[in-house]
């Protein structure tokens, strides 16, 4: 079924942005309701819901992952109001979107493979969502907005009550900004008694969230924010040491996992690469570095990409400098960047021996 699934995207993939513009428009023509689920310019939108789709129905050969995480997205969705119903508009839609521009390829068994695995996932996350009881999203006031340089900002914010997410975990926020725009970010802190949460934001390339937080935040904003998504955790069972591998924000979860592994009784030998493409990249290291210093089990080692850095920083990408220092096959590995740093970084540690079920990382990602 996914092979079939595969071959017919492959086929309409080059028409993609023409394919989303189908999907959306027959989606408001049979469900008009759900154009207020959306944001009033859709520039952004319009191919990120459409791929969203197609990758998580290419994933249905991989239930141990792909379940757990449609659980997850389905009680997220709760926060924009998706009602049962939609749920079935939209598969329709997406049928239709690429029955259409498939051609003569869309045959009754390729119908067959896409409605069916669209079924696995439209039903994994409706039956979360109904079983859920928990707030939809919770509120959250800015109370502090500090710049790191031009295109990175630290934003505290104090949620209206605490949010049960755990260490390691990411939260879609929505800003007063960016109405009905969501991004996903990382708390860098563990859970807190006063609910305070800890965002570190880059401004990215097409960035619409993310420059406008960066630049446009303020102190008293209002944000929504959804719930707890991700699998990123330490597995307090092992008694192997520790490895964690960062590539810019990515050092926000291990931050916090780092902050709750700091207040248990059992705290494995800790290594964390922490790197960036030059010195600037690596804002938040000297605090990093302080944690170490008040922590034995703890190293805390700075990589940068840059020849021009006269830091004594270890030189290279992630993936040249960790595995430099060999396999790390008698540890458990942690890693969090962009999607092109985790491929190439835990790539070239399968290459280096390193075992595939030592190795953490959330596979799917939203934004």
């Amino acid at each position: 079924m996914v092979e079939v699934i595969r071959s017919s995207w492959a086929l309409v993939e080059p028409q993609a942005e023409n394919v989303g513009r189908h999907f959306y428009a027959t989606l408001f023509s049979r469900a008009p309701e759900t154009r207020d689920l959306f944001p009033v310019n859709m520039e952004v939108q319009r191919s990120r819901l459409l791929r969203a789709l197609v990758h998580v129905v290419q994933m249905v050969d991989q239930p141990d992952d792909l379940v757990p995480f449609l659980e997850q997205l389905g009680r997220d969705h709760r926060k924009f109001g998706v009602l049962t119903q939609h749920y079935d508009a939209v598969g329709g839609a997406l049928l239709s979107a690429i029955g259409e521009f498939a051609g003569d390829a869309w045959t009754p068994p390729v119908e067959k493979a896409w409605t069916d695995a669209y079924g696995v996932v439209a039903n994994a996350m409706r039956t979360a969502a109904q079983a859920e009881r928990g707030p939809a999203s919770w509120l959250g006031r800015v109370v502090s907005h500090e710049r790191k340089g031009w295109d990175l900002a630290v934003i505290t914010v104090q949620a209206s009550e605490p949010i049960p997410y755990r260490a390691g975990q990411y939260l879609s926020v929505e800003t007063p900004q960016r109405p009905r725009l969501w991004r996903y970010l990382s708390p860098a802190n563990a859970p807190r008694p006063d609910g305070t949460l800890e965002f570190h934001v880059r401004a990215v390339n097409s960035g619409w969230v993310s420059r406008a937080i960066v630049a446009h935040s303020r102190v008293g904003d209002t944000w929504r924010i959804g719930p707890p998504m991700g699998r990123m955790s330490i597995d307090k069972e092992s008694d192997r040491d520790l490895l964690m591998i960062a590539g810019g924000t990515g050092m926000a979860p291990l931050k916090a996992l780092l902050e709750e592994l700091a207040a248990q009784p059992k705290r494995p030998r800790t290594q964390v690469f922490v790197g960036g493409r030059s010195w600037e990249d690596l804002y938040d290291f000297a605090a990093l570095r302080k944690l170490s210093y008040s922590n034995n089990w703890l190293d805390v080692i700075p990589v940068v990409e840059s020849d021009e850095d006269e830091t004594g920083a270890e030189r290279g990408t992630l993936a040249d400098v960790v595995t430099r220092y060999g396999a790390w096959a008698d540890h458990d590995v942690l890693v969090c960047g962009s999607p092109a740093m985790i491929r190439a970084t835990v790539s070239r540690m399968l290459v280096a021996g390193t075992p595939l079920d030592r190795i953490r990382y959330d596979p799917f990602t939203m934004d």
